[in-house]
């Protein structure tokens, strides 16, 4: 793919501290999907125009502290665009498996083909949006991220889910008026265990906050 952007290695943020407490021996990987991020995010319309500045704290980082919440098992990760957080999870714990739905072609062949050239044998790339995603059995997990309000993202993510699987909804810090909004889609799929998880205390600048709960287990 040719480089129209000669200027972005300027424009980039320097890699934080946090980036090798939160990656650990990952943390070379995360610097090539970071790197081919900023030469390439902004023409394939990944990522805006004055995101490079803030790419590593505001994304890949903010991305990645959810990383310890996984449990080893599927993950499907709605909406995952430019690969935030599905790839950069697939990335943190190789140990999980991906499955990012994400329903835009050029977003799905920039998907492929970050996971081809990382070399990442735990991911898999649906085509599709998350309500018509047509996937081989149900999943333990579900993340998202600046995809749509908790009380529209419930109905199209909580579906997905095996009997006592979990949400992790990356949510900013409105997202206690976004539950109060949403009570009526908790109530609906039966959520428990509703609680908002802040990441990230100590280590950066701008905390991560997880709206996580559990549907109920078969009956």
């Amino acid at each position: 793919m040719a480089d129209h952007s000669p200027d972005w290695r300027d424009a980039l943020e320097p890699e934080p501290a946090s980036a090798a407490t939160v990656f650990g021996d990952r943390l070379d990987l995360v610097r090539r999907f970071t790197e081919n991020l900023a030469r390439h995010g902004e023409e394939l319309g990944l990522i805006g125009p004055l995101e490079l500045p803030r790419l590593w704290s505001r994304h890949v980082v903010n991305s990645g502290l959810v990383a310890p919440l996984l449990r080893p098992g599927r993950v499907g990760d709605v909406g995952s665009g430019a690969g935030l957080p599905g790839l950069v999870l697939a990335i943190a714990r190789p140990d999980v498996h991906l499955t990012l739905i994400e329903p835009m072609e050029r977003r799905v062949a920039w998907l492929k083909r970050e996971v081809e050239e990382l070399g990442l044998d735990n991911v898999d790339v649906v085509r599709a949006r998350a309500e018509e995603a047509k996937l081989t059995g149900r999943l333990d997990q579900v993340t998202a991220r600046a995809v749509s309000a908790l009380r529209t993202l419930i109905p199209i993510t909580a579906p997905l889910l095996k009997p006592g699987g979990e949400l992790l909804l990356m949510k900013g810090a409105g997202v206690s008026g976004e539950m109060g909004a949403a009570e009526k889609a908790i109530r609906k799929y039966r959520l428990e265990d509703v609680e908002v998880i802040v990441l990230g205390e100590g280590i950066v600048d701008d905390v991560t906050r997880v709206f996580r709960a559990r549907v109920p287990q078969a009956e």
